[in-house]
C-alpha cells in the first residue's frame, strides 16, 4: 500500500507541466533516434545530457528515462516497414516483422509490435518497482568490500559480454580505469598524470569521454564508410492494426517467457536492449511453439524480440537504483547524470530522495503509455524522418557534441580531448574494440578506487577479505565465472572447431 501511495505522489510529479512536457519531448526524441539509422539509443541519450544540466533532477532524469523508453520501441517502424533496422535492437525483429509487411501485413505487423512493447514495458516496470527496494535493503548491509566485489562483477560482466574477443574487451576496461585515474587522487591528494595542465587537476569529465567515443567515434566511422542515400520511403497507406484477444491469447507464453527473460538480461550489467532481443528470438527458435515456422513472417518473430528489448529497460534501472551499478549504456548514461547533480544512486538514494525515485517509476508508467499513444498514430511523420540524408544528421550530431562537451567546464581543453576521445571511438569501430568496457571504466573506476583503498584501510591491508565475507566472496566467484566462462568457450572452439561451422540459418532470418 505504501508502494502504491508514492508511486502516486511519483505521479503527481510527473504531471508537472514541465516535468510532462520533458516526458512527453523525451518520448518523442526517443522514437526519433530509434528511427534514424546512424543514431544509437546511447548516443541520442547522450546528446540530450547536456541540456539537462540547467534542470532539476527530476526533470533531467525523467527526459532521460523517457528517451530510453521510447527507443527500444522507435526503430520497429523502419525495420517492419523498409527492412532498415535503426539499430541493433531491432535486427532480429525485422527477420519476422519485414518479412510479414512484405506479404500484405504491415499494419498487423506493426500492432503486434506496439502490443509486445507497450506490455512487456508495463510488466516490467512493475517487477522495477516490486524489486528495487528489496534490493536495496540488502545492500544497506554492505560494507566497502561488497561494494568493491559489486563494481567489480558489473565491470566483468561488461567484458564477459562484450560481442568482441575477450581480449578487446578487457583492453577497452583497462584502458577506461587508466583514464580514470587522471587527476587528483581522493584518498591521497596526488596528481596523477595531470602533465602540469591545470584542467586536468580535475580529472577527464566522463561526459566527455562518452560524447567523443559514441558520438564524434561514430560519425568518423560513418564519413569513412560513406552515406547511403536516403530510402524512398511510402507512408500513406502506413498505419497500426492491433490484433485481437483471441490472437493474443494464441501466442500468450512467447509473450510472457520474452517479457521475463528481457528482465532478467536486463538486470545484467552491460547486457541491455540489444542482448535481450537476440537472445529471446534465439530462445524462441529453440522452445517456440512454432519455432519451425519463425522467420517467416509470425507474430512470435515478432513479440519475442520486442518485448525482451522494452523489458530489459526495467531491469536495467533495478540494479542502477538499488546498488549503483548501470545495467545497460543507456543507465550508464543516467548514473552520470545522478552524478553531475551530486547524487550517487544506490541503496541511500532510496532513504533520502524516495520521492525522485518513485517519480521516476511513475514517469516509466506514464511514459509507456504515451510511447503507445504516440506510436499508435503518429506512423506516418516518424517514417518521414527517413528522408533526411544521413550527412545532415551527422552534422546536427557533431554541433551537439561540441556543445555537449564545452557546456561541462566551459573549457577548450575539454573539446580537444572530446576529439581525442572520438579517434579513439574510431579506431575502437576499425579495430573491433567494444567501446562500452571503456565507458564503463570511465564512470566506475573511481567508485571501485574508492571502496578498494576504503577497505584496505577500514581492514588493515588484509586483501582476503574480498574472499572471507560471505558476500563480498560470492560476488568475486561470480566474477572469476564471467571472467573464464568465455576463455572456455573460446579454448573449445579452438579444440574442437567442427562444431561451430556456420550452417544455413533454417529459419530464413538475414
Amino acid at each position: 500500500m505504501d508502494t502504491l501511495l508514492q508511486l502516486g505522489h511519483g505521479l503527481l510529479v510527473c504531471l508537472q507541466p514541465f516535468n510532462l512536457s520533458m516526458l512527453m519531448i523525451g518520448i518523442a526524441l526517443g522514437m526519433l533516434v530509434g528511427v534514424l539509422p546512424g543514431l544509437t539509443l546511447v548516443m541520442g541519450v547522450i546528446l540530450v545530457l547536456p541540456f539537462t544540466y540547467q534542470m532539476d533532477v527530476a526533470s533531467g532524469i525523467i527526459l532521460l528515462t523517457a528517451m530510453y523508453v521510447a527507443g527500444t520501441y522507435g526503430g520497429a517502424f523502419t525495420a517492419i516497414l523498409f527492412g532498415i533496422p535503426g539499430e541493433p535492437i531491432d535486427v532480429p525483429l525485422l527477420w519476422d516483422g519485414y518479412k510479414m509487411a512484405r506479404a500484405g501485413q504491415p499494419a498487423e505487423a506493426l500492432g503486434w509490435t506496439l502490443i509486445a512493447a507497450g506490455g512487456g514495458g508495463i510488466i516490467s516496470a512493475i517487477i522495477m518497482v516490486a524489486l528495487t527496494e528489496p534490493l536495496a535493503e540488502v545492500a544497506l548491509k554492505f560494507s566497502s568490500p561488497e561494494y568493491f566485489a559489486v563494481i567489480l562483477f558489473g565491470l566483468a560482466s561488461v567484458v564477459a559480454l562484450a560481442q568482441s574477443s575477450l581480449a578487446n574487451a578487457l583492453i577497452s576496461l583497462c584502458l577506461g580505469l587508466v583514464i580514470a585515474t587522471v587527476g587528483t587522487d581522493t584518498t591521497y591528494g596526488t596528481s596523477r598524470f595531470t602533465f602540469g595542465l591545470p584542467i586536468l587537476e580535475d580529472g577527464i569529465e566522463f561526459l566527455v569521454v562518452m560524447v567523443g567515443a559514441y558520438g564524434v567515434g561514430e560519425v568518423l566511422a560513418r564519413l569513412e564508410r560513406g552515406y547511403a542515400g536516403a530510402p524512398v520511403t511510402q507512408t500513406a497507406t502506413a498505419r497500426t492494426e492491433l490484433p485481437s484477444w483471441r490472437q493474443f491469447a494464441a501466442i500468450k507464453w512467447t509473450f510472457i517467457r520474452s517479457t521475463l527473460l528481457g528482465n532478467i538480461i536486463g538486470i545484467i550489467p552491460g547486457a541491455g536492449a540489444t542482448v535481450a532481443s537476440f537472445v529471446s528470438y534465439g530462445v524462441e527458435g529453440q522452445v517456440g511453439r512454432r519455432k519451425a515456422q519463425l522467420g517467416t513472417g509470425i507474430p512470435e518473430g515478432i513479440v519475442a524480440p520486442q518485448s525482451a528489448a522494452t523489458a530489459s529497460v526495467g531491469g536495467a534501472m533495478i540494479p542502477l537504483f538499488a546498488i549503483g551499478i548501470p545495467g545497460s549504456g543507456a543507465t550508464a548514461v543516467i548514473l552520470g547524470a545522478f552524478m553531475l547533480k551530486g547524487i550517487q544512486p544506490g541503496p541511500q538514494v532510496l532513504l533520502h530522495s524516495g520521492e525522485l525515485i518513485y517519480a521516476i517509476f511513475a514517469s516509466v508508467f506514464l511514459g509507456i503509455f504515451i510511447m503507445c499513444v504516440l506510436g499508435y498514430f503518429a506512423i506516418r511523420p516518424l517514417v518521414r524522418i527517413l528522408d533526411f540524408p544521413e550527412a545532415v544528421v551527422s552534422s546536427f550530431v557533431m554541433v551537439f557534441c561540441f556543445i555537449g562537451a564545452f557546456s561541462i567546464r566551459s573549457s577548450v581543453v575539454d573539446l580537444w580531448l572530446m576529439i581525442a576521445f572520438g579517434l579513439v571511438g574510431y579506431l575502437f569501430d576499425r579495430l573491433r574494440f567494444p567501446i562500452a568496457p571503456l565507458v564503463l571504466g570511465v564512470i566506475l573506476g573511481p567508485l571501485a578506487e574508492e571502496s578498494f583503498l576504503n577497505t584496505m584501510i577500514s581492514f588493515g591491508n588484509d586483501w582476503t577479505v574480498f574472499f572471507t565475507r560471505p558476500i563480498s566472496g560470492t560476488l568475486m566467484a561470480l566474477t572469476c565465472l564471467a571472467l573464464v566462462l568465455p576463455l572456455l568457450g573460446a579454448l573449445r572452439h579452438w579444440l574442437w572447431p567442427h562444431d561451430f561451422e556456420e550452417t544455413p540459418h533454417s529459419q530464413g532470418s538475414p
